[in-house]
């Protein structure tokens, strides 16, 4: 990502409504997992820690991020008991053998090149019932100047990412649309960046708003864990999926 979007996520994170909302969401989706205080956990691009609180919760925690002032940010927060290192996907993983029982990628992948080798990596470090958790975002045609500041590859939607997960030797246990009540206004906001970005230069949303209409949009965005507890949804502006080997794989 660009250095300024870490320093904006470390001044943000905690307090945004879409890293708040994620939030909720994902621990919706972890306590479905049957983890508990043993279970080896690793985050892929950690960044600058917002989600050590919550994933030190579900079991042991093990980071890896290749900023090193996302590191620096991370390392200085951690009071979780996480082990945070350095590292880059495909080729610098820290692990070499069979050991997580839940890897997670949280808006992750779309930052990497070659997504589809660093997902056949990952899955030799899972144990054998072990499970990958992603996060990406979706529709290629919402690409605007917010994609560019966080140095993104690319957008996914359902086709693009299950064939690159099938290609890994992989399988999705779920795959799901979310970011769905919301998706109108978003998509609106995306678009107008894209006209605009010529002129301004500037992505609307990496601001944390008002607290009115930030408590609001937390409880519109968090209020999907509840949706997503009964069926997948049918669009978003991102797209969750629950990932194991294919049977035989390994």
């Amino acid at each position: 990502m660009s250095p300024d979007a870490y320093v904006d996520m470390a001044n943000t994170e905690a307090t945004h409504w879409w890293f708040c909302g994620r939030r909720k969401i994902l621990s919706s989706v972890m306590e479905s997992l049957c983890l508990n205080s043993s279970s080896n956990i690793l985050e892929i691009g950690s960044g600058t820690g917002g989600n050590l609180e919550m994933l030190s919760r579900f079991g042991k925690v093990s980071a890896v991020e290749m900023d090193s002032k996302a590191l620096e940010i991370s390392r200085s927060k951690n009071t979780f008991g996480a082990a945070i290192f350095s590292g880059r996907c495909p080729d610098e993983i820290p692990f070499q053998c069979a050991q997580f029982d839940l890897i997670c990628l949280f808006d992750v992948l779309e930052h990497i090149e070659q997504d589809e080798t660093t997902l056949n990596k990952l899955k030799d470090l899972l144990n054998p019932n072990g499970r990958i958790l992603i996060t990406v975002p979706a529709f290629q045609w919402l690409w605007s100047i917010h994609d560019e500041y966080l140095h993104h590859k690319r957008r996914y939607d359902l086709s693009r990412i299950r064939n690159i997960v099938a290609a890994a030797g992989l399988e999705f246990e779920r795959l799901t649309y979310f970011n769905t009540l919301l998706f109108p206004v978003i998509a609106v906001a995306r678009v107008l960046d894209r006209l605009r970005s010529k002129r301004t230069g500037v992505s609307t949303g990496s601001e944390v708003p008002p607290l009115w209409i930030n408590n609001a949009l937390v409880t519109i965005f968090g209020a999907e864990q509840y949706l997503l507890r009964a069926a997948n949804l049918p669009f978003g502006v991102s797209i969750l999926g629950l990932i194991k080997p294919k049977s035989g794989a390994k």
